[in-house]
């Protein structure tokens, strides 16, 4: 039985819309698709989401947020702020390469999509940096990491990775030293952000 417009959710609206995407591409698909994969009117669907550019922008930022909660319980955890820097970088290491690797339609879908909802992309990099900062912050607080601006140093950090999360970058996520490339660029960042050893001696990896 179709969904009624009590029923219809936005959740369900976004669902639909992924898989309309996903079969149409960003170019071709529409509201009307999108309400018909449904079984409702396009007014339905425009109760939840007033533009299709609202509509798009949504379904964009539901993509891009699937791995923060994930890596949120990371940068909240209260384990060892360098074992958590790590586990953070390669946690969105693995869960962008996993959306590429796992559909690359629709990861190519997103791409274009997330050129269009710069709002969605900043408040997701936003999140992101801030989960970092959280991370380094710990880091001062412990004494393990020396910096002054614990902001500055995560969106550092942030940058300093973008081959390993950025999307244009996805080709080469698959690459045989892919992995040997990101883990000598978290240890390079790792000996920057820690305290030296009282004695001035260099610490060990």
């Amino acid at each position: 039985m179709p969904p009624t417009i009590e029923t219809l959710t936005a959740e369900r609206i976004l669902e639909a819309t992924e898989e309309v995407l996903r079969r149409h591409g960003p170019a071709k698909a529409t509201v009307v698709d999108v309400a018909r994969a449904l079984g409702v009117s396009h007014g339905s669907v425009y109760r939840h989401f007033r533009t299709k550019a609202a509509l798009r922008e949504a379904v964009t930022k539901r993509w891009l947020d699937r791995a923060t909660g994930m890596l949120a319980a990371i940068a909240e955890d209260d384990r060892d702020p360098e074992a958590r820097l790590r586990d953070w970088l390669a946690g969105l290491f693995e869960a962008k390469r996993r959306k590429a690797g796992d559909d690359p339609e629709l990861f190519a879908t997103y791409t274009v999509l997330t050129a269009e909802s710069v709002r969605a992309v900043i408040e997701h990099l936003t999140e992101l940096t801030d989960q970092l900062t959280r991370i380094v912050q710990d880091g001062i607080d412990a004494g393990a990491f020396t910096v002054t601006d614990p902001a500055t140093t995560a969106r550092a950090v942030f940058q300093a990775t973008g081959r390993f999360h950025d999307p244009s970058y996805a080709h080469e996520w698959e690459r045989p030293d892919a992995e040997r490339d990101f883990q000598a660029l978290v240890e390079l960042l790792l000996r920057g952000l820690r305290t030296p050893p009282a004695d001035g001696a260099v610490p060990s990896d």
